[in-house]
This record gives C-alpha cells, structure tokens and sequence, in this order.
C-alpha cells in the first residue's frame, strides 16, 4: 500500500505546535457529524485531547499531501499518524500502520519520556 502523507492544521486553536514533536504518535478520528465538515478529522494528543484537524481546503493542505476528503475512504475510522515535519502553521505526518495496542505503546512510551508536557 502507498504511503499516505497528511496535513494537521489549526493547531493555533488549541495549543500550538510547540507540544509536537517529529517522530510524535497522534490519535486520529473521523467526525462525520461535523457541522462545519462532514470528512472532518479529528487530531488528538492523549492528556490535552483535541490538537488540530487533517486539513481539508487546498489553502490549508500542504503540496505532496492528501485533504482529509481524499484519505477519508482510505482509512479506518480511529487510525494513528506519525509527525514527519514541523512548520509553523503546519504538521505534515503519515498514517502509522500496525495494531492499535503497539501503537498505543509507543505513546505510552513517549509520554513517559517526556515526564510532564512541554507547554
């Protein structure tokens, strides 16, 4: 299977992109009764919750990358994303594969390492 690259963004609504960092495992889930897009996809960090939304405009979505309309059939409706690049508006990542107990792991794992959250 192709590896399929996406865009978070509007991590200024929440906390920024100073929690992230590359390497980082996100929690992605489709929100289909989005009011304001029904392909909507939710980006999350365990202990903060909400951090962005795969980008779904062609303003938002970075070059190389698939909107949150195009992956929305290629994905199951929980799935995890590893960050590849920081920008300052942007986070480009791609869809981790494996089984939700390792992946969970992993950022268990991070977590611990991290000690507290970098706010």
């Amino acid at each position: 299977m192709k590896e399929i690259c996406l865009t978070v963004t509007g991590m200024r609504h929440y906390y920024g992109t100073g929690i992230f960092h590359v390497g980082d495992i996100l929690r992605c889930r489709k929100e289909p009764d989005n009011v304001y897009d029904a392909e909507a996809i939710q980006v999350a960090l365990p202990v903060c919750g909400k951090v962005g939304y795969i980008a779904n405009s062609p303003c938002t979505v970075a070059k190389g990358t698939l909107s949150a309309g195009r992956a929305y059939d290629r994905v199951k409706k929980k799935f995890y994303i590893r960050v590849l690049y920081i920008c300052s508006s942007q986070i480009i990542c791609k869809v981790e594969t494996g089984k939700q107990e390792e992946l969970d792991k992993k950022i268990e794992k991070r977590m611990k390492k991290l000690g507290e959250w970098e706010f």
